[in-house]
């Protein structure tokens, strides 16, 4: 298993409440960014025992759901629907982004 994967998972889990709350604010928002997160997890764990070219077409998969989910949070924040997102979410996120850059480019 992929070290980053436990991290995703726990990102989600701290995000919980704050994805509520969006979710109440902005129904679509909300939903997009539960699904947008989802998709990280799911894809990067599918990746994880995928083969070839599909390996890295999972990884790009959950790269740009990642992004995503982060537009998400800016968004979110940009609307007032949520205070300025903490410097450790942003690093949080950033890690996670980052991480799955080197996995799709590894897979190259």
């Amino acid at each position: 298993m992929l070290r980053i994967y436990p991290v995703v998972l726990d990102f989600i889990r701290r995000m919980r409440s704050t994805i509520s709350l969006i979710e109440r604010k902005d129904r679509d928002l909300g939903r997009q960014l539960r699904r947008a997160s989802a998709s990280v997890g799911l894809n990067l764990a599918e990746g994880m025992y995928s083969r070839g070219r599909n390996r890295g077409a999972k990884y790009h998969i959950a790269l740009g759901s990642a992004r995503e989910m982060l537009a998400c949070l800016e968004l979110a924040e940009a609307f007032g629907y949520v205070r300025p997102i903490e410097p450790s979410v942003r690093v949080e996120c950033d890690r996670i982004v980052g991480t799955l850059v080197r996995l799709v480019d590894n897979c190259q």
